[in-house]
């Protein structure tokens, strides 16, 4: 299963960049959230094997992801090693240059698991795709 949200803000690549690839400052994309790097990336800090832990308010696990792919200023992916309620959750972020500033292509992906609960499955993807990409957007525009 996998949901895709899209959303074009007036800011360069590069801006859009920086704020996607600054796993601890996702701490200031949401009231109550925050981001941990437990494990640094190489060569670059926050690339690839790069670990982080991401507590959200409530009783909620933390969710400990690992960025899997790392092309600046261009994409970054990730994948949940624990926390979340989905078998194999993954993320993929694609920034595209446009005439008017960056297009954000936000992909999240997991396995499918029991036909019963498909549906609410693809919805819940389709509202952490959404949910992500309207915090990063709304990040991005408080920085430009």
């Amino acid at each position: 299963m996998r949901a895709t949200s899209t959303a074009v803000v007036p800011a360069s690549v590069q801006h859009v960049w920086d704020v996607l690839s600054d796993h601890e400052g996702m701490s200031k994309w949401g009231p109550g959230l925050s981001v941990t790097l437990t494990h640094p990336g190489k060569p670059d800090r926050n690339g690839l094997g790069a670990v982080r832990r991401v507590s959200v308010p409530g009783p909620a696990p933390a969710i400990v992801e690992e960025v899997i792919a790392f092309e600046a200023p261009s994409r970054l992916g990730y994948r949940a090693l624990s926390g979340v309620p989905f078998r194999n959750y993954s993320g993929d972020v694609r920034l595209i240059a446009t005439q008017t500033g960056t297009e954000i292509v936000y992909v999240v992906s997991a396995d499918k698991r029991l036909p019963v609960v498909d549906k609410l499955e693809q919805l819940a993807l389709k509202a952490i795709s959404a949910g992500l990409l309207a915090a990063l957007v709304r990040r991005v525009k408080a920085t430009s």
